[in-house]
C-alpha cells in the first residue's frame, strides 16, 4: 500500500510540475490549468426524457464546491482542463453521460464534471459591462435598492415575466431578467 501511495504522490508531483498555465478566464475566481488541443468527445446528445438523470437538457444548476475540477471527457481518465474556484457559480448542463455532466459557463466554455460537484440551487451572474439595478419590487418606479456590478453572483428566489427576485450581499430585490445569466428567457418559477 505504501508503494502505491508513494508512486501516486510521485506521479502527481511530476504531472503538476509539467502542466502549462493558460491566461485567466473572464469569469472571476477561475484558475486555468491546462488547455489540451483534443477533438470533441464522441458522446451522443441526449434528448429530453432520455437522460441519465431523467431531468431535461439543457438546464441550469450551480457548482456545489469551492473547487470544481472539469475534464475533457466523462471519466477520471480524461485530462483536467481547469478548476472553477467559485462555489455557487451558475453553469448550464448541456449533456449527460452516466454520472457525468457536460457543463457550459457564461463564456460558452464546455467541459465535463461529476454530478456530485453540482447543486440544484439556482443562482445567476449579472452580465454585461454596466451591471444591473436591483429594485424594491418588480417595477422600475419602485426605487433602486442596489447597483449590482458585472459578474456579481446572486441567489434566485423566483422569476416571472421580465423580472427575477434575487438575493445578493444581504440585499433582496428584483432585477430585470435580461441582465442575468443562469436563467432562461421563458423560464418562470417561484
Amino acid at each position: 500500500m505504501i508503494k502505491i501511495i508513494l508512486f501516486f504522490s510521485a506521479f502527481l508531483l511530476v504531472f503538476a510540475g509539467s502542466v502549462p498555465a493558460r491566461a485567466e478566464s473572464d469569469i472571476p475566481d477561475v484558475t486555468t490549468i491546462v488547455a489540451p488541443e483534443q477533438g470533441e468527445l464522441a458522446v451522443a446528445d441526449t434528448d429530453k426524457g432520455s437522460t441519465s438523470s431523467g431531468l431535461p437538457i439543457p438546464r441550469f444548476v450551480s457548482l456545489a464546491k469551492d473547487e470544481v475540477v472539469v475534464r475533457t471527457g466523462p471519466a477520471l481518465k480524461y485530462p483536467m482542463i481547469w478548476i472553477y474556484k467559485r462555489k455557487s457559480l451558475p453553469v448550464e448542463i448541456v449533456q449527460e453521460f452516466d454520472t457525468w455532466r457536460k457543463i457550459r459557463d457564461i463564456d460558452g466554455d464546455g467541459a465535463w464534471v461529476h454530478q456530485a460537484l453540482l447543486s440544484g440551487k439556482r443562482t445567476v451572474l449579472v452580465k454585461g459591462e454596466a451591471g444591473a439595478q436591483m429594485y424594491k419590487d418588480s417595477d422600475e418606479k419602485s426605487g433602486v435598492l442596489a447597483m449590482l456590478e458585472p459578474n456579481v453572483l446572486a441567489d434566485v428566489k423566483a422569476c416571472s415575466g421580465a423580472w427575477c427576485e434575487v438575493e445578493s450581499a444581504g440585499y433582496n430585490g428584483y432585477v430585470q431578467r435580461k441582465f442575468l445569466w443562469g436563467i432562461y428567457d421563458s423560464e418562470d418559477f417561484d
